[in-house]
């Protein structure tokens, strides 16, 4: 969408005629006499909006694609990112006891 919206940008902006504030003295960036003769008023929409819309087929949908929920799986995720690095730790420690046990000796 941004690469649409720069690219209407750039075609609108090469096709503005700047007129200059002072005709004696024209500053950089102005346009020239000549564009400036030549310059009508435009009407109506000038770039218009055109969308650009993907082809879609309808298919069957899969047995896998029926089981799954959306909401399941957007908290699954989200969990997972919450409890990154506390998972990162205990595999660091289970790494570190070597199998040993866990630290707290028993009483």
């Amino acid at each position: 969408v941004s690469t649409q919206s720069t690219g209407r940008l750039k075609e609108y902006k090469s096709s503005l005629i700047l007129f200059p504030r002072k005709a004696a003295k024209p500053k950089k960036g102005d346009s020239t006499q000549a564009e400036i003769d030549v310059a009508t008023q435009l009407t109506g929409p000038v770039l218009p909006i055109v969308q650009q819309y993907a082809d879609t087929t309808a298919r069957v949908i899969t047995d896998e694609e029926k089981k799954a929920t959306a909401i399941q799986t957007m908290r699954m995720n989200k969990a997972n990112v919450r409890k990154v690095g506390i998972r990162e730790k205990r595999a660091k420690e289970a790494a570190e006891d070597d199998g040993i046990g866990s630290k707290k000796k028993a009483a």
